[in-house]
């Protein structure tokens, strides 16, 4: 019994970090994973490096992404399209008022 309560504070300690930080961050790459799936063609997405477009095509043999942009026709592997950005470039826009 002596033992258990000197591990205690280590095994609360995993039992934390795993609600707050390992957790989380599966949660959020099944997201991630989830929004790539879905993308198809016509979506406006922003990649995490900043470029804005609209897809165009898919590569399935590179898991790549063509998107269109003002500069013309550029590829980008899947996992560089930015969920958060992309959804807020797709949101209405709110007017705000004063």
């Amino acid at each position: 019994m002596d033992q258990l309560t000197q591990f205690a504070p280590i095994i609360l300690m995993f039992i934390v970090v795993y609600f707050f930080m390992i957790r989380p961050q599966m949660n959020r790459a099944k997201k991630e994973k989830q929004f790539s799936s879905e993308l198809k063609r016509g979506d406006r997405v922003v990649t995490k490096s900043g470029m804005h477009g609209k897809i165009v095509d898919f590569s399935d043999k590179q898991n790549a992404v063509i998107i269109e942009t003002g500069a013309g026709k550029i590829t980008f592997d899947r996992s560089s399209i930015s969920m958060e950005m992309s959804r807020k470039l797709n949101e209405p826009a709110v007017k705000e008022t004063k």
